[in-house]
Formats: structure tokens, C-alpha cells, sequence
């Protein structure tokens, strides 16, 4: 024990800087959440159709394979910016038909090939949710996360 340094005194000092630290986590941990429910996510863009994609993307487990936004697995590619890679900003009825085609038609059978599952059973309006989906996802304030690398 340090000279002085009485035990009540001790058990003050480690209650007293527990205290303090589970205020700063608290209030840490509410400006995280008023930051997400009012300034990050777009309300106004959650649409039915939206909810319905995320239903799908949840209910076929794209997650075991896909990232998005950087959570999931990284056996297949990242999703979080599938709209702006096949040009949602500059042509959005072109990206829309780009990915229903690719979920769509995508090969099967195909010996050394990584392969998505059959997705032929989806309606038409599941694709259309899903890149609905896919749309809403691109355009969160993501403060840059996940990081890309350049170079």
C-alpha cells in the first residue's frame, strides 16, 4: 500500500474514478446514439421498399458471404457501394437493371468459381427492394469507414 494512503481512502479514490468514468461512458455512449438517430441516418430515404430490401438481404443470409459497410463476411465483395459502382449517381435506372441482372443471372456449375446461390425465386419486387437496399446503404454518412487503401 502507498505511504499515507489509508484503505478508506483507497476504496474512495477507486469508487470516486469508477464513478466518474461510468459518467463520461454514459454520456459518451447517449451522444453516439443522438448523433446516429438524428444526424446520421436519412429517415426521409427509409422507405417500405427499403425495409422490405433489408428483409431480403437478413432472410438470405447475403451477410454469410457479402460486407456491408465493412460487417459480414469478406468471402464475396463489399455491397456498401454496389449502387455507385455500377454508376447509381450518374444512371440510376442503368445500376438498377446492372444489379437485378447480376443477382439475377448469376452462373452456376461453374467448377473453381466462387458462386452465389440461386436467386431466381425472388420476386421482382424483392429484387427491386434489395437495390432499393443497396441505394439507401450507399448514401450513410459512413465518416469514411470502411477505410480504402490507395495507393
Amino acid at each position: 500500500m502507498i505511504e499515507g494512503l489509508s484503505r478508506n481512502a483507497a476504496r474512495n479514490i477507486f469508487l470516486g474514478g469508477s464513478i466518474i468514468f461510468f459518467i463520461i461512458f454514459v454520456g459518451l455512449t447517449a451522444h453516439s446514439h443522438y448523433y446516429i438517430v438524428t444526424e446520421s441516418t436519412d429517415h426521409e430515404g427509409l422507405t417500405e421498399s427499403v425495409k422490405l430490401g433489408k428483409h431480403v438481404w437478413e432472410r438470405e443470409s447475403c451477410i454469410n458471404c457479402h460486407s456491408l459497410l465493412g460487417e459480414g463476411a469478406y468471402f464475396a465483395p463489399e455491397l456498401g457501394n454496389v449502387w455507385l459502382r455500377y454508376g447509381g449517381a450518374e444512371d440510376p435506372e442503368a445500376a438498377r437493371q446492372g444489379i437485378k441482372s447480376w443477382i439475377s443471372l448469376q452462373p452456376l456449375g461453374v467448377p473453381g468459381r466462387r458462386q452465389m446461390p440461386s436467386y431466381k425465386h425472388l420476386t421482382e419486387e424483392e429484387l427491386d427492394a434489395l437495390v432499393d437496399f443497396f441505394r439507401w446503404t450507399s448514401e450513410i454518412d459512413t465518416q469514411d469507414w470502411p477505410p480504402t487503401i490507395s495507393g
